[in-house]
């Protein structure tokens, strides 16, 4: 899909109707979208404006793994653990109101059993979190 910001509302349908169909539990599903929320918000961020992404689920037995890939070579740096957030520590001025970012990898690694980056040979990387929960 396009490396638009547009996707990550797409891509939160289609996971939805996903894991709907492979039997997992509401609570299972909402940490997968908000997780592949984040993923496509960051290679979003990372492409260019006419670029792409891709997203990837796979059931496993005990779960799935998520990742989205994007053209930039780029790594994401490993977030470090936020013990607590302060007012202080966004910028609530109007300009940047609601683009406090930098915390979505940080909600990613709370949620996930593993996450991590995998490069490719072509230059592109695939930012990928692994769910272990419950179906149904």
């Amino acid at each position: 899909m396009l490396a638009s910001p547009a996707s990550a509302g797409l891509a939160w349908s289609l996971i939805e109707q996903r894991l709907i169909t492979w039997g997992f539990s509401e609570s299972s599903r909402y940490d997968a979208r908000l997780i592949l929320f984040e993923l496509v918000a960051n290679a979003v961020t990372a492409s260019t404006i006419t670029g792409h992404i891709t997203i990837h689920c796979k059931r496993e037995e005990h779960g799935i793994v998520l990742g989205v890939a994007d053209s930039s070579p780029v790594l994401p740096r490993h977030p470090a653990p936020v013990t607590e957030l302060h007012p202080d520590d966004l910028d609530l001025s109007e300009a940047n109101f609601d683009n406090n970012g930098g915390r979505g990898l940080v909600i990613v690694t709370s949620l996930a059993a593993a996450c991590g980056v995998t490069p490719l040979p072509s230059g592109e990387k695939i930012v990928w979190a692994r769910l272990l929960g419950p179906a149904l």
